[in-house]
């Protein structure tokens, strides 16, 4: 199922603040790491959906 452009511009947002604030927080490696891929598979997805 594809997701609506819109829809996957939020959660790449809400993504991106949640490694940002991760990494402000000091957070360990493996919470950054993994908010991380979480971002970059949201970029992924995007990117493969030709927006």
């Amino acid at each position: 199922m594809k997701v609506a452009k819109e829809e996957l511009v939020k959660d790449i947002e809400r993504a991106r603040e949640r490694l940002d604030s991760s990494i402000e927080k000091k957070e360990d490696y493996e919470a950054i790491y993994q908010n991380s891929l979480t971002l970059d598979q949201l970029i992924e997805q995007y990117i493969a959906s030709g927006f």
